[in-house]
């Protein structure tokens, strides 16, 4: 794998335009990688926020994401540590109170050959339920709090989360465990992965 077969995809999939009609703010895809990528981080989709920015988890999500994880934001945006691969490059619209679900050609089109070209992902984190879906397939538990209470099941390879939303305040305060238990294993599961 060379860093010009990488550069070329990710250059394709920054100026896809398969779903413009379905899009509302129109198509900017948001992902960052490098070949020598050693966290692998999916989520679900962009927000507002983060289609306005062009940078990932650039809003309130990643800054507890960021927290949870123990990375500054140098470390975070450093493709050559982390690969942040969402399930759906570009912002899909609202849905009821929250945003839409990923739109699912990027899944189709993209996501085989962008893993197939990160081949030192020592750690794959899996926040939110698409990502968890599409990763764990019948793995996944019934629900999403199941699967995260089942981390332990996914190690080393995997983590599993909640989306990092301030949307899920009501979730952090019901299961307190996750703060206690998941958040300090998920730290140093991060540290061994980025130590050389």
């Amino acid at each position: 794998m060379d860093d010009h077969e990488l550069d070329t995809l990710l250059a394709e999939i920054r100026a896809c335009r398969h779903c413009e009609a379905q899009l509302p703010l129109g198509p900017r895809p948001v992902l960052q990688a490098a070949a020598t990528s050693r966290i692998l981080l999916v989520g679900q989709a962009p927000g507002v926020r983060v289609h306005q920015t062009g940078l990932p988890f650039n809003d309130p999500s990643g800054d507890r994401l960021r927290r949870w994880l123990d990375l500054d934001r140098d470390a975070f945006y450093d493709p050559a540590r982390l690969a942040i691969v969402p399930m759906g490059f570009c912002y899909p619209g609202k849905h009821g109170s929250g945003d839409a679900p990923p739109r699912p050609e990027c899944a189709v089109l993209w996501r085989q050959r962008l893993l197939a070209q990160l081949p030192d992902i020592r750690l794959t984190l899996l926040i939110g339920q698409y990502a968890q879906a599409w990763h764990l397939g019948k793995r996944r538990k019934k629900t999403l709090t199941d699967t995260v209470k089942a981390w332990r099941e996914y190690q080393p390879e995997l983590f599993v989360l909640p989306h990092p939303s301030p949307r899920n305040v009501r979730w952090f305060v019901s299961n307190p465990w996750f703060d206690d238990e998941v958040v300090p294993a998920l730290r140093a599961a991060v540290h061994a992965a980025l130590a050389d």
